[in-house]
This record gives structure tokens, sequence and C-alpha cells, in this order.
């Protein structure tokens, strides 16, 4: 009888757990996503404050987790990152937050780079709550934008990529140090 009842417990227990995925405040992101012949892999949370308000949640995918900013940018491996948002930002200030992490973290940037940044900017909708932005690269391809799951364009180079994931763990990360380590997975 006993055997019978921890028994029944541990089905019940499987049935009600959660899908697997990482969670960070009331955001749940999966594990793993599939991005063309490739599977990458969780390999950190973070979340956007500004002040005392929640931005947006954000997940960064890899092929081969690594909790070492100068080694992911090394690799010429697919990856993406994920924003998952929390709260209304306008396209304007979420553009404007794009060319600052530019020149925060890629002071060298040419002009052929700061024009495809003015392109992303030129992507940008304002986003509400509950609506997701992502950045998911190729090395075949390029960086394709999908904003809202739609794709918005596809940009060129692994310098671009480069430069766009430092916005996030660049040597000055725009949503600060807290939320670079999360991305990181440390």
């Amino acid at each position: 009888m006993i055997r019978k009842y921890i028994f029944m417990c541990l089905i019940i227990l499987c049935i009600a757990s959660p899908a697997s995925g990482g969670q960070i405040g009331d955001v749940t992101l999966p594990d793993q996503i599939t991005q063309g012949e490739s599977t990458l892999t969780l390999n950190g949370l973070a979340m956007r404050t500004f002040t005392f308000f929640d931005v947006y949640a954000a997940g960064l995918y890899l092929v081969a987790p690594s909790t070492d900013a100068g080694k992911i940018l090394a690799m010429d491996a697919p990856r993406s990152m994920t924003m998952h948002f929390l709260r209304k930002v306008e396209a304007k200030k979420i553009a404007d937050a794009w060319l600052e992490g530019l020149e925060a973290n890629t002071p060298a940037a040419d002009v052929a780079l700061k024009e495809r940044f003015v392109a992303l900017g030129c992507m940008m909708e304002t986003m509400d709550k509950g609506e997701t932005l992502s950045c998911l690269y190729d090395p075949a391809d390029g960086t394709t934008i999908m904003v809202r799951g739609q794709v918005k364009g596809v940009i060129p180079g692994k310098d671009f990529n480069d430069a766009l994931l430092a916005c996030w763990i660049g040597p000055k990360p725009g949503p600060g140090e807290k939320f670079k380590s999360g991305i990181l997975g440390r």
C-alpha cells in the first residue's frame, strides 16, 4: 500500500512539474532553442532594470556554454540573444541604447559598422509588456533581427554581431555588471 502511495505521488509530481527552462522573475525561457541546424543552449539569464523597474528579461543562447565574454565573442558560431519585455519601451529609446552601447564598447567602430547600427535602430518598434525582441546570429547569413516573432531584417557581418553582443557583455555593458554576470551564467 505504501509503495502504491509513493508511486502515485511520483507520477503526480512528474505530471505537475513545469516544462524545463530558465526562469528569472516571471519570465521562463527554454533551456534550448533550434537555430537552423544548430541547437543552442541557454547560457545565462539576466534582468534589465532601470531605477527600480524591471524593463526586460534576457537570455543568451550559445552552441557551447561559456562564462568568458572574450571567448564568446571570439567564436564564430551561431548564437542568439532574446529579450522579453516587461514594460513598454519606445522604439527611439531602444535605438538610442544600441548606439550608446556601440560607442561604449566598440569605440574604434568604423563608419560601415556605425551605419549597420543605424539600420538596426530603424528596425526597432515600440515594445509592449510580453513582447520579444531576438537577435539571432548565423555565421553564413549575419544577424537576423526578430520583433514579436517577425523577421525585420538581416544585418551582415560577425563584426556587427560582436559589437551588438558587446552591448551586453562588453567592458561597459549598458545594463550593468550584474546583468553581464547573469548573461554569462556566473
